[in-house]
């Protein structure tokens, strides 16, 4: 389903500061499967994903999504066909719109449209169907500037606004991260539910080693831009996972 072959990043190339990331990297990401990468800061993980959605761009390669080679089209062409939820909750929405005008926003994603016509009644059930499933009370607040939501109601917002047009992919990147233990919880159980009713293939990026392995099928190790793990969720364990990480830690301080 999506497929990246070859694929070649540097920062600051040509000068004595070029930062190497991805040196012919392979990967193939199976459709409506949850795949978790993960691995210690400055990997790769996070950088992977915006060269898949487009907000970097690759130094060469090819980035197959769905047999088409994506990598040379502009972020918001990709952005048609894939969804994105950011670390930062206030990344995926606009705080100082109401919910129903960041769900109408979604709902026209990749459609023309004109502000008198933004708000259409007939989605009004839509959304608050949508908003229903997450058990969150939101669909009693569609009038509320999302900039009075909490951390978690506004990334459940996020979850639901980017999965709204049914994506071809789902971009998680370290979606929990700025969310206490409990909220993190609630947000990836929610997460879970909607990846399953939609069947989205997803690849989530997580700091949290013990939600890799629950909630994905598969999870990968990165490591300075290379796979040093790659196996079914249900063949590892948190304690190989972290042996992997330390082992990894310790070389980087013993070079």
């Amino acid at each position: 389903m999506l497929e990246i072959r070859n694929l070649w990043k540097s920062f600051n190339t040509d000068t004595e500061f070029e930062i190497p990331i991805f040196r012919g990297f392979n990967i193939s990401i199976d459709d409506k499967s949850l795949t978790a990468v993960i691995g210690a800061n400055g990997c790769g993980k996070s950088t992977l994903l915006n060269l898949i959605s487009g907000s970097l761009r690759a130094d060469d390669g090819e980035i197959l999504l769905k047999g088409y080679d994506i990598a040379s089209l502009p972020e918001e062409e990709r952005a048609l066909h894939i969804g994105k939820v950011h670390q930062n909750p206030t990344m995926g929405v606009a705080p100082s719109l109401t919910i129903l005008e960041n769900l109408s926003l979604a709902s026209k994603k990749g459609e023309p449209f004109g502000l008198r016509r933004l708000i259409r009644s007939e989605r009004l059930d839509i959304f608050v169907s949508l908003l229903k499933d997450l058990g969150l009370g939101l669909e009693d607040k569609l009038n509320t500037q999302v900039k009075f939501l909490s951390g978690g109601q506004r990334q459940s917002l996020s979850l639901v606004m980017a999965a709204m047009k049914h994506p071809d992919l789902m971009l998680l990147d370290e979606h929990t991260a700025a969310l206490d233990p409990k909220t993190s919880q609630v947000v990836m159980e929610k997460t879970r539910e909607l990846l399953d009713k939609y069947h989205i293939t997803t690849i989530m990026v997580s700091h949290h080693i013990g939600d890799a392995i629950k909630y994905s099928q598969r999870v990968v190790m990165l490591d300075k831009g290379k796979i040093v793990l790659d196996k079914p969720s249900c063949d590892t364990s948190e304690e190989e996972l972290l042996t992997i990480y330390q082992s990894k830690i310790h070389e980087k301080i013993i070079a």
